[in-house]
């Protein structure tokens, strides 16, 4: 019979904590839904008092339907009793279904950080979740930097967690807050702490220091816990947390039965979407090589792999892709052959005959094109591009007759130092000339803007295309400003559609006008063909 695992999310809290993220109220209850849809155990929501966005999100349930919704906070404070602590009463007060409630099990931060006799601080952490019991239906404890304590003085960091669980903790979560531990220091620790408490109320909670996160929080399971904590797409202060989008896949498909979660396999497929829509959210480009959901999770780019993979997608896929929500993706570099060809062509809706001899002539040119600085690695949309007019299948939705983009420099009114960038396009479309002007903020802005303006009277679907990255890359450093420069456009639509565009130039306008001009075109196909 399989065990069950119980899932604890703490992106909202822990994740929170991460450099340069600010979840705002609506981020916390759009994340919260995304992870009680996909059927995680407890989503932990913040520190109520800490913040007005915890206040404000704590003010009212989010309305989970799967999930325990969880506050957390602190144990009591030295001078207070539970009942009269502030901490302690503005988590029991939320609309919350459990408290987590996080304590400190290290000798050394006893005495250094609260100064306080060490059998205080055990007295502390029994009070508190004895009180707490009483008015929430379940009480967590966090033991801080247990692994630590318990190298340095195992019988106290052992003599904290009893505290909590004989006075009613249901989860007792071994923390390895700096990150520090290996698998083995997990497994040997877990193993001794299970002599004192039982797996199905002991649980894990490992930080991505040593790279291990994910690694230490199987082995603890593998001793005999029974619940793990973490946070989507590994997000966290420092190196992050243990990542829960890597943990549910390898709990649930690799031991062969041996664990469930609250998650049914069915709805594996959401894995992908919800660690997007985290990035989507703090408006950062996914992980391309993330397991299981990046992009590069299923990429294959040597001729051979291709060969293979379709003969046999196992020989280079250690699951279905789209088991997780993510799916195979031919690459086209200058390692591809004609499988590679012929397989992105496939993706792209492109039928065409194996026999082609285009096929050939385009295997070269994209090889040649490479060797000059292009890279289609990431730019799939310059590559089917670059396809279509090799075998004619991509029609003129407007002609550049010619552009001008300049910068100007100069003080302001207020005797400050402004720059103007300025862009004027002449294009024909539809069989008509037309000349707009446009400013913006930078020379590439205002190249789109005026091509916008140009274009939208005929093609109003440009409206909800969106530039949402930008990259350049010095391809001949050596040539100094006179180098070769490669621009990497990224684009999105209303669907939520991504796509990438490259251009090379020795002038860099000129290279971003390349990727950004296909960017619209195949903007434009997608809406042709929809």
């Amino acid at each position: 019979m399989a065990e069950r695992i119980y899932l604890f999310d703490t992106t909202l809290r822990d994740g929170a904590q991460t450099r340069g993220v600010d979840f705002s109220v609506d981020d916390k209850r759009a994340i919260a839904r995304a992870l009680d849809d996909l059927g995680v155990d407890y989503v932990e929501g913040g520190w109520p008092g800490a913040n007005p966005v915890d206040d404000a999100f704590f003010g009212t349930s989010p309305g989970l339907k799967n999930a325990r919704f969880t506050a957390f906070g602190m144990t009591r404070r030295p001078d207070h009793s539970a009942a009269n602590d502030p901490g302690i009463n503005a988590i029991l007060s939320t609309a919350a279904d459990s408290a987590c409630m996080v304590g400190k099990t290290w000798d050394f931060h006893v005495d250094l950080a609260l100064g306080i006799p060490r059998e205080d601080n055990v007295t502390m952490i029994g009070e508190s979740i004895a009180y707490a019991a009483t008015r929430k239906d379940e009480v967590l404890f966090d033991a801080e930097h247990f692994f630590d304590g318990y190298k340095a003085n195992p019988d106290y960091a052992l003599a904290c967690v009893k505290a909590a669980y004989d006075n009613g903790a249901r989860w007792v979560v071994l923390c390895d807050t700096n990150g520090g531990m290996l698998p083995h220091d997990i497994r040997r620790i877990v193993t001794e702490v299970l002599a004192h408490i039982p797996g199905d109320r002991l649980g894990i909670h490992t930080h991505d220091d040593t790279g291990n996160a994910v690694a230490n929080s199987l082995a603890a399971v593998e001793a005999g816990v029974r619940h793990v904590q973490g946070t989507l797409n590994g997000l966290g202060e420092r190196c992050g947390n243990a990542n829960l989008i890597t943990l549910i896949p390898n709990l649930m498909l690799k031991y062969e039965g041996a664990y469930e979660t609250g998650i049914d396999e069915s709805e594996l497929p959401k894995l992908t979407r919800v660690s997007r829509l985290l990035d989507e959210l703090l408006n950062r480009a996914p992980d391309r090589h993330a397991a299981y959901v990046g992009e590069g999770a299923f990429t294959h780019k040597g001729g051979l792999h291709v060969s293979a993979v379709q003969k046999d997608p196992s020989t280079y896929e250690h699951i279905d892709p789209e088991i997780v929500g993510n799916h195979r993706h031919i690459v086209v570099s200058d390692q591809a052959g004609r499988s590679n060809i012929l397989s992105r062509l496939t993706e792209a809706g492109i039928d065409v005959d194996a026999k082609d001899p285009r096929i050939s002539r385009l295997v070269e040119d994209v090889k040649d094109r490479e060797f000059e600085g292009y890279t289609y690695d990431g730019a799939e949309a310059s590559f089917e591009l670059l396809a279509r007019r090799a075998l004619g299948d991509l029609p003129k939705f407007y002609v550049m007759e010619s552009f001008r983009s300049e910068v100007e420099r100069r003080f302001n009114a207020r005797g400050d130092i402004t720059t103007i960038s300025q862009a004027v396009v002449k294009m024909e479309i539809d069989g008509q000339a037309t000349m707009q002007v446009a400013e913006g903020n930078g020379p590439v802005n205002a190249l789109d803007d005026a091509m916008r303006k140009a274009l939208l009277p005929k093609y109003p679907e440009l409206e909800a295309m969106r530039l949402v990255d930008f990259k350049v890359r010095i391809l001949t450093p050596q040539q100094a400003t006179a180098a070769v420069t490669r621009v990497m456009i990224e684009s999105s639509d209303e669907t939520g559609h991504r796509w990438g565009t490259v251009g090379i130039s020795p002038n860099i306008i000129d290279a971003a006008y390349n990727a950004l001009d296909d960017a619209i075109i195949y903007k434009l196909l997608r809406a042709r063909d929809a």
